[in-house]
């Protein structure tokens, strides 16, 4: 120890008054660096571990944060689409109660008839709202069809395509007049009984009529889509498709008679009669 004592205070003596020792402690330090690296190794190891996974695990409470965030969104964005698309049906729909005369009220729809072979509905109006058996039902772009059941509170509608619905329609481009009935499908309509001759085309649209008085005139119902023509038969095969949207649309219009003009009172004309009458008016009387 004695010995150690004194080649420090040596060192120290020297490294202080002579500058040559600053080279030699600059090798030395370089010889002795990777005792140094081996000395810190441990602690730099467990220091990188440590952060590793505290990283890790900030990362998966990130990753899980974002998941939920995620869902949320998803679960925002689908309820403000399907505002969206009820806002732009409720802006048709309104447009198309601007272009009505008539009086109407609006309806939304409950359920849908659960038979195949049948096409109807139930909507949200009845009889305490005025609705009435035979009134006509229309969505933003046609005529749906026509109520066939009143309640209270709910109404069932027949629908345009139901096989046992018919109407009277007229061609909007001539004003032939023709019976459009259901087929059963809510894609397809039948034009019944038209002559081979009859002038109708692909791309008519057929409108209400106005006759038996059930669907006030001028309601679009359908657009022709296919025209056959047999030889040797007397009528020919045409075909139509809904304007309205039968199996999208939830909001409709109950569509009321328009009120009767009002009908001006009878004038009254004051006839004088002359108290005399002249003879030769007057027819000879027999005896």
């Amino acid at each position: 120890m004695l010995l150690c004592v004194v080649a420090a205070s040596a060192l120290m003596f020297v490294d202080h008054r002579f500058t040559r020792m600053e080279e030699v402690r600059a090798q030395l330090t370089t010889v002795v660096a990777p005792i140094h690296w081996l000395v810190a190794l441990p602690s730099d190891v467990l220091t990188w571990g440590s952060l590793a996974l505290s990283e890790q695990r900030a990362l998966v409470e990130e990753n899980r944060r974002l998941r939920e965030q995620i869902l949320h969104l998803s679960h925002r964005v689908q309820h403000m689409s399907s505002l969206t698309a009820e806002n732009v049906r409720l802006r048709e729909l309104l447009g198309a109660a601007a272009r009505l005369e008539a009086p109407y009220i609006t309806a939304e729809l409950l359920s849908l008839d659960s038979d195949p072979f049948t096409h109807q509905m139930v909507i949200d109006r009845g009889r305490r709202n005025g609705v009435y058996v035979g009134q006509p039902v229309l969505d933003a772009s046609g005529l749906v069809g026509q109520v066939t059941a009143v309640s209270a509170y709910s109404s069932r509608v027949l629908m345009v395509a139901d096989a046992s619905h018919a109407l009277p329609i007229q061609i909007n481009r001539n004003g032939l007049r023709f019976v459009l009935q259901g087929s059963g499908q809510y894609d397809a309509l039948r034009v019944i009984h038209v002559p081979d001759t009859a002038d109708i085309r692909e791309g008519d649209l057929l409108v209400t009529s106005g006759l038996a008085d059930r669907f006030p005139p001028g309601y679009p119902v359908a657009r022709v889509t296919e025209v056959v023509h047999d030889p040797g038969q007397p009528f020919a095969r045409v075909t139509a498709e809904p304007v309205a949207r039968l199996q999208r649309s939830r909001h409709f219009l109950l569509v009321f008679p328009p009120d009767p003009a009002p009908v001006p009172d009878d004038e009254m004309w004051d006839l004088e009669l002359p108290d005399e009458l002249d003879d030769e008016a007057m027819p000879e009387e027999s005896n």
